[in-house]
């Protein structure tokens, strides 16, 4: 991308909208343009068109989307499968009839089947049935990955989707109803410390895997792949390593410096029993990450413990 390039950030304000933000001001880009959800509603097609036509991004980041928990998924079905189908719809085709030079999708781990072999590789999408739980968010970014590819096949558009692991990181959401399992988990440790609480509750049996990056890791890669990939295929986003819920708790708790017990709340969902991301393709392509999980949730913690965690939601 030349530095003189406009680059529209779509979902600015979230934690991967931010952080791309904060890593193409750091590489030297300046024409970065930006719209709040009060400025631009993206689920309205004919605003998002005014906008383009107007703008003209010459390079666009999709990271725009309604996201949340096994809670949040499972309880606003309609609004995860509705909002996301909205919004990518309007701004692919969008940046199709303004002949953007490249669009990168973000997408998620959780579009692979529920039950497909581990570690999750790119070909394994629709290959099987997906986790009930999340099954709407994962359909609206399925539709976006074929969105992409299909702009791709007819009209010859440069647009690519990469896949991210669970992420974390600045700017992330602590809202314990409807943020991710490792941020809750901060904030649930970082409340029983702070009251003397004699034990933190945690949801399921902590018997699941998963995989974290961090989001200043993510947006490296996207950086990365916004230069040097340009294949209709996508691409997973993770650092190939995964934990146990419980030992992450364990971890977070050491990170913390609680001193209680863990309660697991079996009668609470587990969700995928494992989601780990093959990334050999990405590997291969030049990128591997650079934080630890540990290193990564301490600078996370270090960053919002002397804050109210609610208010670092965003």
């Amino acid at each position: 991308m030349n530095k003189n390039a406009k680059i529209y950030v779509a979902g600015h304000g979230g934690m991967v909208g931010s952080a791309l933000i904060r890593k193409l001001q750091a590489e030297g880009y300046q024409q970065i343009v930006v719209r709040t959800s009060n400025e631009l509603d993206l689920t309205n097609q004919a605003a998002v068109a005014d906008f383009f036509a107007h703008e003209k991004p010459d390079y666009v980041f999709l990271a725009a989307a309604k996201v949340g928990g096994i809670h949040a998924n499972n309880t606003y079905r309609a609004e995860f499968i509705y909002q996301n189908l909205m919004i990518e719809s309007n701004v692919i085709h969008s940046a199709y009839l303004n002949k953007v030079t490249k669009l990168l999708f973000l997408g998620s781990s959780c579009i692979y089947p529920k039950l497909a072999p581990q570690p999750l590789k790119e070909e394994y999408l629709l290959t099987g049935l997906l986790e009930p739980t999340n099954e709407p968010y994962a359909i609206a970014k399925i539709a976006g990955i074929k969105l992409c590819e299909a702009y791709r096949s007819q009209y010859g558009c440069n647009f690519i989707s990469v896949m991210p692991t669970n992420l974390y990181g600045t700017n992330d959401h602590y809202d314990l109803n409807n943020s991710h399992v490792l941020p809750a988990l901060l904030r649930k440790f970082h409340t029983a410390k702070i009251e003397n609480s004699p034990a933190v509750e945690i949801w399921g049996s902590g018997t699941p895997k998963r995989e974290f990056l961090h989001v200043d890791d993510l947006t490296d890669a996207c950086f990365y792949l916004m230069q040097q990939y340009n294949e209709a295929e996508l691409v997973n986003i993770g650092t190939g390593v995964d934990i146990a819920i419980k030992d992450l708790a364990l971890l977070i708790k050491d990170i913390v410096g609680y001193t209680g017990k863990l309660k697991f709340d079996t009668s609470k969902p587990d969700g995928t029993p494992r989601k780990l991301m093959d990334v050999s393709k990405l590997h291969a392509l030049g990128w591997q990450h650079k934080i630890s999980l540990a290193d990564g949730i301490r600078g996370v913690y270090d960053g919002v413990k002397y804050y109210q965690f609610v208010e670092c939601a965003i």
